[in-house]
Parts: C-alpha cells; sequence; structure tokens
C-alpha cells in the first residue's frame, strides 16, 4: 500500500482555517435564518423546531405594547404640547387664514350685499375679534381633545394588538430593515472567528 506525501498533507491542514471560517460563516448565517424560520412550528429529528420571532410574537407584541405607553409615548406630553405657547400661536394663524378666506371669498363674493354694510375697516375688526375669541378656546380644545383619547385610546392595547396582527413576512421585513448590517455583522463575525481557530489548529498541527 502506497505511503501518504506528507506534503499533500501539509496542503490540506491549510484548508483548515477556509473551511473553519465557512462552517463559522455558515453557522451564524443559519443561527440569523432561525430567528424568522420556519415560520410555523415544525418537527425536526423528533424535536419542535420555529423561528424564534414568530414564536414569540405574542410575547414581543405585549413588551413593545407596555413600552411605548409607559416609557416612549405620554398623555401627558401631548397635553403640554396642545397647551404650549408655539401650538396656540400656530392655531391661531391657522384659525386667521380661515377666517380671511371665510370674510373674503365666500362671504363678499357670495354674498355681495354684505359688502355694502361692511366696510373693510369694520370687517378687519370683525375678523380681530373672533380670532381673539377663537385662540381663547384653543386650549380648551386640546384639553377636550385630550380627555377623549384617555377615555377611548389604550396605547398599550393598540400597539400589542397592531404587531401581533404583523405577518411573519411583515415582522421580518421589518427587523431585517432595521438590523440588517447587524446580522451580516454576526455572519462574517463567525467567518472570522472561524479563520482564527482554524489558524490556530493549523499551528498545533504543524508543531506536532
Amino acid at each position: 500500500m502506497p505511503e501518504a506525501d506528507p506534503q499533500v498533507f501539509e496542503w490540506t491542514w491549510c484548508l483548515l482555517p477556509v473551511i473553519a471560517a465557512v462552517i463559522g460563516w455558515g453557522t451564524n448565517h443559519l443561527a440569523v435564518r432561525m430567528l424568522f424560520h420556519p415560520r410555523q412550528e415544525r418537527r425536526i429529528l423528533g424535536l419542535r423546531v420555529q423561528g424564534v420571532f414568530p414564536k414569540r410574537q405574542k410575547a414581543l407584541a405585549e413588551k413593545l405594547g407596555q413600552l411605548v405607553a409607559r416609557e416612549l409615548f405620554s398623555m401627558e406630553d401631548i397635553r403640554k404640547q396642545l397647551q404650549s405657547e408655539e401650538f396656540i400661536a400656530h392655531a391661531t394663524k391657522t384659525i386667521e387664514a380661515k377666517l380671511d378666506e371665510f370674510l373674503q371669498t365666500y362671504l363678499m363674493e357670495t354674498i355681495p350685499i354684505v359688502s355694502t354694510f361692511l366696510g373693510s375697516d369694520m370687517v378687519a375688526k370683525v375678523k380681530h375679534a373672533l380670532v381673539e375669541c377663537l385662540a381663547k378656546a384653543v386650549p380648551e380644545l386640546g384639553e377636550m381633545f385630550m380627555s377623549h383619547l384617555e377615555k377611548n385610546m389604550d396605547v398599550e392595547t393598540v400597539v400589542r394588538e397592531k404587531v401581533e396582527a404583523f405577518s411573519s413576512d411583515k415582522l421580518e421585513e421589518m427587523l431585517l430593515g432595521i438590523m440588517k448590517k447587524e446580522f451580516r455583522f454576526i455572519e462574517w463575525v463567525g467567518a472570522v472567528l472561524g479563520f482564527v481557530i482554524g489558524l490556530v489548529q493549523l499551528g498545533i498541527l504543524w508543531l506536532m
């Protein structure tokens, strides 16, 4: 029986880092894929296997609902914005613009006889009075709006139901859109670590 050529073994050893890098990349790639697949529970070699996110979607939806409602979204923050001077000033400008449109476009053009009794100065005074009156009602309307939201909108429930209703495809698309680079990084880290481990193994074989 012919003896094996030592040089052949040496070249084979040199492939160890490459093989280890491929295994490391493939393992991490499979791990990332298994975050989303299989979408439905399957039995593989007697084990129940399902993607992490499809399996835990309900728990994820519940946690997201709690996070948004308690940490990220606050009805009190909205109330402060609606009561702020900036919002009131913006609302006042909008009211003034709409009153201008009503008085100049609708009232004067649709009912021309009004211009006979109301001069431009009188129209300006009427508009100013109406703007002041309606501007004072803005905070009250904001409070009414907030009261309605607090009674009829449960942020935690809305977020939970929305996330639970996501299809597996939609959930995967959303998470990949956010973390695609990170998942790729994990895969390449596996390749690099595998290559380094292969180099260590190669070094050990050369020393033997």
